[in-house]
């Protein structure tokens, strides 16, 4: 007999379904607490950073390697270096063989002339074409004997082809042909945090390889080239590096290894190269034409900072400002003026002053080319004809007349009329108008502007400063809390510079 009533089962049915649905409610409750499904709550909170999409597996740094190493060569220099100007004692008793051979050969030494002594240096390069190598121009200058040792053990003594200081760059030759080399690559492509290989002979380590990534691209002002564009890399660079291979992923040239930051005099996670377009466009020109024929604009040109950016109405602090023109410069033919800030150059985009540089630098004599500049608020085009860059030459000095002092927003100066002794100190043309600083008072508003002493002020706000006397006026009609725009010649470059009250 079955004792169990009908009853029973339907309300063990419901109980469960109520079970159920209790459960559901309080997972749904805590999936919205946790996150896992949307909530009004978590709607009005930000969204987390999305993640960086994969770039796939990563680089066969095996293959790369064996394609590269045989390209990248061992250079040492010897230079010989010759004695001062001396000799022997001339004393009669110090030539009479009897005391030569009393005091001995070791005595005698002591008073002789230094001997000629070669010094030697290891450095790196780079096969590109031909039996061609590019490697720095620190690595081989004033080297007397160039010797090149290849990947497979053979030497050959390297002929100079031609050097440029500017760039810390060079190219020698070598009797070989067939030779492995290494394709160029697009370093204006480069992004930060690329893999990079660095291939070198570091303290005379023969086809080192080591590898980082791209720490920061179109590194200037670090004082080791006239003109510079570094790629920045943490791949360990050392001593002997110099000269050798920056490669990307695909095993192309984008980089010659130049030079390291350090305190220790070894690897500190710092190094810097030439980019390749640099590079390319360098060697090229000392191989056609045995030098380097840059561009030339013939201007003065300067950073924007904040403050001349708001001195000139610019919405951006980017381009180049030009503080001097030269007489009869590409640029004076075609319209450009003192005060222009150029911020294109055809159609390109020049973020400040070393850009616009290394670009007009790069550009071929004779090419024609559209600047954009603002003058005034205001966007104009002149066509430049690109000519071909002079020697340039600076003078200085440093005076110690004092004059006229200086109030309200120019306290702390004190000036002087120019004369010819001025002049002369200072490397300026006689004929230049103005007024010399010949005292800046410390940790006064001038000197945190960056005026120096010797600066010649030419002008004042946009007005002319012929003299003291009208200096002396103009300052006087200062406000306290006016901005002041001087434009200055400092040792025969002009620049302007802001005073902020």
């Amino acid at each position: 007999m079955d004792d169990r009533k009908p009853g029973n089962g339907v309300r063990g049915i419901f109980l469960a379904l109520m079970l159920i649905g209790a459960g559901m409610v309080l997972g749904f409750t805590l999936a919205s607490d946790l996150g896992w499904l949307p909530s009004s709550r978590a709607q009005n909170e930000s969204k987390p950073a999305e993640r960086p999409a994969l770039l796939g597996a990563a680089p066969n740094f095996v293959e790369v390697s064996k394609a590269i190493k045989p390209a990248v060569v061992n250079i040492s220099t010897t230079r010989l270096i010759k004695g001062e100007e001396g000799g022997a004692p001339t004393n009669p008793f110090f030539e009479d063989p009897f005391f030569r051979r009393f005091f001995g050969d070791e005595f005698y030494r002591q008073f002789e002339a230094p001997r000629q002594r070669k010094e030697q240096s290891l450095g790196s390069g780079v096969i590109i074409d031909g039996g061609y190598i590019v490697t720095n121009n620190h690595v081989i200058a004033k080297a007397d004997e160039i010797k090149v040792v290849l990947s497979d053990k053979r030497e050959f003594k390297g002929k100079l082809v031609g050097t440029d200081p500017k760039s810390d760059l060079a190219v020698i030759k070598i009797p070989a042909s067939n030779l492995p080399t290494i394709p160029w690559g697009d370093s204006t492509r480069l992004e930060v945090g690329e893999y990079v290989l660095a291939v070198g002979n570091p303290f005379g380590l023969n086809q080192t390889i080591t590898m980082g990534i791209v720490s920061a691209v179109g590194r200037a002002n670090v004082g080791i080239a006239d003109y510079e564009d570094f790629i920045q890399t943490d791949a360990a660079i050392n001593p002997g590096n110099s000269g050798g291979a920056l490669v990307n992923v695909k095993g192309e040239l984008i980089g010659i290894n130049t030079a390291i930051f350090t305190r220790s005099g070894g690897y500190m996670g710092i190094g810097f190269a030439v980019p390749s377009k640099m590079a390319k466009t360098v060697i090229d020109s000392l191989i056609s034409k045995g030098k380097v024929v840059r561009g030339w604009l013939g201007v003065t040109i300067q950073e924007v900072s904040p403050e001349l950016a708001r001195q000139f109405g610019l919405k951006a602090t980017r381009g180049a400002l030009v503080s001097d023109i030269l007489e009869g410069s590409p640029a004076e033919k075609a319209g450009v003026k003192r005060g222009d800030v150029i911020v294109e150059i055809d159609r390109k985009p020049m973020e400040n002053a070393v850009h616009l540089r290394n670009i007009v630098a790069g550009l071929e004599v004779g090419a024609k080319v559209q600047l954009k500049v603002i003058r005034d608020k205001k966007e104009q085009l002149f066509d430049v004809t690109i000519g071909e860059q002079p020697k340039d030459v600076v003078k200085g000095g440093e005076p110690d007349e004092e004059g006229a002092q200086a109030g309200g927003g120019l306290a702390g100066l004190t000036v002087h009329d120019i004369s010819p002794e001025f002049a002369q100190r200072f490397g300026l043309p006689s004929e230049e108008e103005g007024v010399v600083v010949t005292r800046v008072e410390p940790d006064s508003a001038v000197e945190d502007a960056g005026v120096q002493r010797g600066d010649l002020i030419l002008e004042i706000n946009r007005r002319a400063v012929p003299d003291v006397k009208e200096f002396q006026r103009i300052a006087r009609g200062l406000g306290k809390d006016e901005s002041i725009l001087l434009l200055i010649n400092r040792q025969g470059q002009t620049l302007f510079i802001t005073i902020t009250p």
